[in-house]
C-alpha cells in the first residue's frame, strides 16, 4: 500500500525525534508531551468511571429500598380501592409490580431521644413485589401484623437510639388531637420486630416500616394513600412515569424516583460535568505542548524542507507533514491513555487493596463512607468524547507549527548551509 509521501516523512521525522541523537531534547520533550497526553487520558477516564461507579452503587442501594415510580391521588385523599389504579397501571407492560403503601412523617422516641423519621406502611406480602429489600427479608417483614403494631427500622436509627428486637419505641404523630386543654399530640407505642440494612445512610437512620393497617389509624387516612410500581427497567422510570401520567389521568399524580431524589442527582451530574471540564485541560495543556515540540523540529528541519520545496513540494504538502508528525504524537498519547485508563479501571478493586495494604492506609473507612470499596463502572458514553476530544486538542495544536513550517523560504533556509 503506497502512502502520500506526506504521509511518510511525517513517521519519518516522529521516529527520527524520536531515536536521532543529536535531536534527544526535541525526542525529550515529544516524549513528554505524549506522556502528559496520556496521563490526561487515563486520568479522565478512571476518575470518570469511579464516579459511575459511585452513582450506580448508590443507586442500586437506594432503589433496593424505594420503588420506581409511586401514585398518589390528585386531591390527597386516600385511595378507596387502589386494586384499581393497580390494575390501570400494570396496562403498561413495564410495569411488573404494584404494592400499597401509607406514607408520612413522625417523630420516633424512646425515653429522652427523639428524631424525626419517614414511615411507611406497607403490606409484607405485597410489598415484596415492588422492593428488593423487602424480597430478601420476607421472614422479617412477615412479623408486621395488623394490629401487632410492630416496626422494622433501620440499623442506624437502631444504633443510635441503642435499641434491638423487641424493645418499645414511640411513634408521635405530627397531627394531633384538639381537647378542652388544647392540641395533643397522638402518641402510640410500637415494638421493634426487625432491623433492617440497606446501605443507604438516609434510609437506615430514618426509615420506619409498619404494617399499613397501622399506619392508616394513627395517621387516620382511612386506607392506603398510594401505589407503588416495579418496572423492568429502572433506567425508564421517567419515560413511563410519563406515559402513566398521561393514561391514568389528572386525578393522578405520578412520580418516579429520579424525580424523588432529584437533588442528589442532580448534584452527581453537576460534580461529573465540573471534573470532566477540569481533567481536560490537563489533556490540553500537555496538547498544546505539542506546539513547543514542533516548532522546534520544524526550526531543525528548515534545511530539510527548503530542499523539499527545491524539488517542488507545495507548501500545503509541507504543511501536511508535520500536521501528520503532530497528529502520531497525539494517537500514540490517546491510545496509551486508553489502555491504561481501562486497565486500571477495571482492575481498580485490585488496585486500591493493595496499595492500601502497601501504605497501611484505607481510603473509604465504613464508619465514615457510604461505601467501603471503590467502585468502578467505566461507560463507552464517556470514553469516546474523552478520545475524540485528546485527538481534536492534538491535532489543533499542530495548525500553528505546521503553517509556520508552510511559510519557509528555501532561500532563506539555505543561505547559511
Amino acid at each position: 500500500m503506497n502512502l502520500p509521501y506526506e504521509w511518510r516523512v511525517g513517521w519519518r521525522y516522529t521516529r527520527a525525534s524520536r531515536s536521532a541523537r543529536r535531536n534527544g531534547f526535541i525526542s525529550f520533550i515529544s516524549g513528554v508531551s505524549v506522556l502528559g497526553i496520556t496521563l490526561g487520558v487515563a486520568a479522565l477516564i478512571i476518575v470518570l468511571s469511579v464516579m459511575n461507579g459511585f452513582q450506580k452503587e448508590v443507586r442500586d442501594r437506594m432503589l433496593s429500598v424505594v420503588a420506581h415510580v409511586e401514585l398518589y391521588d390528585a386531591n390527597g385523599e386516600g385511595l378507596a380501592d387502589w386494586h384499581t389504579l393497580a390494575t390501570q397501571a400494570k396496562q403498561n407492560p413495564a410495569v411488573i409490580g404494584a404494592a400499597p403503601f401509607v406514607p408520612a412523617q413522625a417523630l420516633i422516641a424512646r425515653g429522652e431521644d427523639m428524631r424525626g423519621a419517614m414511615v411507611r406502611g406497607i403490606i409484607p406480602s405485597e410489598e415484596a413485589t415492588v422492593t428488593p429489600l423487602a424480597a430478601t427479608m420476607q421472614d422479617t417483614f412477615a412479623r408486621l401484623q395488623s394490629g401487632q403494631w410492630g416496626v422494622v427500622i433501620g440499623h442506624e436509627m437502631a444504633r443510635v437510639m441503642g435499641v434491638t428486637v423487641g424493645d418499645p419505641l414511640t411513634v408521635v404523630a405530627p397531627s394531633g388531637q384538639v381537647t378542652p386543654a388544647g392540641v395533643v399530640p397522638r402518641l402510640k407505642q410500637v415494638t421493634v420486630v426487625g432491623i433492617f440494612n440497606a446501605g443507604h445512610y438516609e434510609y437506615d437512620s430514618g426509615l420506619v416500616l409498619m404494617h399499613a393497617d397501622d399506619a392508616a389509624r394513627l395517621f387516620r387516612t382511612g386506607g392506603p394513600t398510594g401505589v407503588q410500581l416495579k418496572l423492568k427497567d429502572a433506567q425508564d422510570a421517567r419515560r413511563v412515569a410519563a406515559e402513566l401520567a398521561e393514561s391514568l389521568g389528572a386525578d393522578v399524580i405520578v412520580r418516579d424516583w429520579t424525580h424523588t431524589n432529584r437533588t442528589w442527582f442532580d448534584a452527581v451530574q453537576v460534580e461529573k460535568r465540573m471534573m470532566f471540564i477540569i481533567l481536560t485541560l490537563i489533556v490540553a495543556v500537555a496538547a498544546f505542548n505539542l506546539v513547543s515540540t514542533l516548532v522546534m523540529t520544524v526550526t531543525d528541519k528548515r534545511a530539510d524542507i527548503a530542499i523539499l520545496r527545491t524539488l517542488g513540494a507545495s507548501p500545503r504538502s509541507i504543511m501536511g507533514i508535520f500536521m501528520v508528525q503532530g497528529a502520531l504524537s497525539g494517537v500514540m498519547g490517546t491510545l496509551g491513555g486508553l489502555g491504561l485508563g481501562l486497565l486500571v479501571a477495571f482492575n481498580i478493586d485490585v488496585i486500591v487493596p493493595a496499595i492500601e495494604q502497601a501504605l497501611g492506609v484505607h481510603f473509604l473507612p465504613g464508619s465514615i463512607y457510604l461505601i467501603s470499596k471503590m467502585p468502578s463502572d467505566p461507560q463507552w458514553a464517556d470514553i469516546t468524547p474523552i478520545a475524540l476530544i485528546s485527538l481534536v486538542l492534538s491535532l489543533a495544536a499542530t495548525l500553528y507549527p505546521s503553517w509556520r513550517a508552510s511559510r519557509v523560504q528555501p532561500a532563506e533556509a539555505l543561505r547559511y548551509e
